[in-house]
């Protein structure tokens, strides 16, 4: 019963914040990550997350990132990887740089700066996008290019973590077979996928339809069914699948149920013409609920209760983490605006916006910090703080910046980077 009452706790925390973020206008997840480290640095909440709420965290951001997927544009999430392979590149490529430099400065050992570098690579998009969707911006080219970026950052640095993990400890030699290997898993996973979207949902309207059996099976009989009474659970169902088969091939549950929700269509879910009664606004609502309101949230108050507060290590480490923290963002910042701006395509403003939106850190720099200082020992502790500190300001980074960012973006002010002076309502005057 102990972990419902924490249930519970996160819940009122959940709406607290929520009611908080309206009067102080900002996004709702910077709340939930404040009260989580607030929580759990007074002993309300376990320092050790308890396998319940674990769960449920996880679960939690994998119906954020389906939702999130669910609400996106397939095609244009695919015309736009096209645009963002120099912001995965130079946007994982300068903060790796940026982290090893600082750690090698601070304690000359060349392992602890390859975990450094390692942990400050991948980009952290489900805190970026459920804070674009609370500022309306979760459909702007930039969010398309945040979210193609962050997913091929993802493959990278798990490449970068199956060559150098066996540097650090010093007990394998790299393997291009192995890198290789990641690769085609990679190629793979997102195939199967591809081929799950054209054969579950419209194998009678595509290539498929003229192969026996599977050419008549889809899905949409089914989530038509019965007015659509288990179309929500149909989802959800298709979500935590793919989930686990992304985990199976080596990337984060969430990349997965962003897939799935990608491959979704909206004409997959009407009953009939008129679209108010359609199912698809009907099934989207309550996948909402769920990921934005009772489910998601318990994912960033959990992680906020990451940060623990302790007086002496933090007073040992304030250098090196306001240092590596101020590192991360300019370098993140600057290496994806310029690369968006130079290799994508995108205006300065958008770029900005871009560099922001990929400041966060969390599931892939927690796993590497795991391995390297509770499984293999090669972080120090002053080390291991300094990247959780470094990691909870760039989190609240993130939202802070989109905020503040969103009047430029959206042309309401004149940014820095405008040729002509606009009229306040986006257009140039």
């Amino acid at each position: 019963m102990q972990d419902l009452g924490y249930l519970v706790l996160i819940w009122v925390v959940v709406l607290i914040a929520g009611f908080l973020a309206r009067k102080t206008r900002l996004t709702p997840v910077l709340w939930f990550l404040f009260f989580g480290a607030l929580l759990v640095n007074i002993g309300v909440l376990p320092h050790e997350t308890t396998p319940f709420i674990k769960i449920f965290s996880e679960l939690g951001i994998i119906v954020i990132m389906f939702a999130l997927g669910f609400e996106e544009n397939s095609s244009a999430f695919l015309k736009s990887v096209k645009r963002s392979w120099g912001i995965a590149l130079f946007g994982a490529l300068a903060p790796f740089i940026a982290a090893y430099s600082v750690a090698i400065y601070f304690w000359h050992d060349t392992n602890i700066a390859i975990m450094c570098g390692l942990a400050m690579t991948a980009t952290a998009v489900s805190l970026t996008m459920v804070t674009l969707r609370n500022e309306g911006l979760n459909r702007t080219p930039a969010a398309i290019g945040i979210m193609t970026s962050a997913v091929l950052d993802d493959i990278a640095s798990l490449a970068m973590v199956a060559i150098l993990i066996p540097l650090a400890i010093g007990g394998a030699t790299v393997s291009i077979a192995g890198v290789g290997m990641i690769v085609l898993k990679a190629i793979t996973f997102f195939l199967i996928v591809t081929l799950l979207g054209g054969w579950l949902f419209s194998a009678n309207e595509g290539p498929l339809k003229k192969i026996p059996i599977i050419g008549r099976f889809h899905m949409r009989h089914l989530l038509l069914s019965a007015k659509g009474e288990h179309a929500t659970l149909m989802l959800l169902l298709l979500a935590v699948s793919v989930g686990l088969l992304a985990h199976e091939f080596g990337f984060h549950p969430a990349v997965g149920a962003y897939m799935a929700g990608l491959i979704l269509k909206d004409e997959y879910f009407h009953l009939n013409k008129k679209p108010e009664m359609s199912l698809y606004i009907r099934t989207r609502g309550v996948i909402e609920s769920v990921a934005y309101s009772w489910v998601g949230p318990v994912f960033f108050v959990t992680l906020g209760t990451k940060l623990i507060f302790d007086p002496a290590i933090f007073f040992s480490i304030m250098d090196e983490a306001i240092i590596l923290t101020i590192s991360i963002f300019f370098a993140q910042v600057i290496s994806a605006a310029v690369a968006a701006r130079y290799t994508g395509g995108f205006s300065m403003d958008e770029g900005m916006m871009i560099g922001f939106g990929m400041l966060g850190r969390a599931e892939l720099a927690f796993v590497v910090m795991d391995m390297a200082y509770t499984e293999n020992q090669i972080l120090s502790t002053e080390a291991f703080y300094t990247l959780m500190f470094t990691a909870f300001w760039l989190n609240v980074a993130v939202p802070v910046c989109i905020r503040w960012w969103k009047p430029y973006y959206s042309g309401e002010k004149r940014s820095p980077f405008s040729q002509k002076p606009t009229d306040g309502q986006g257009e140039e005057s």
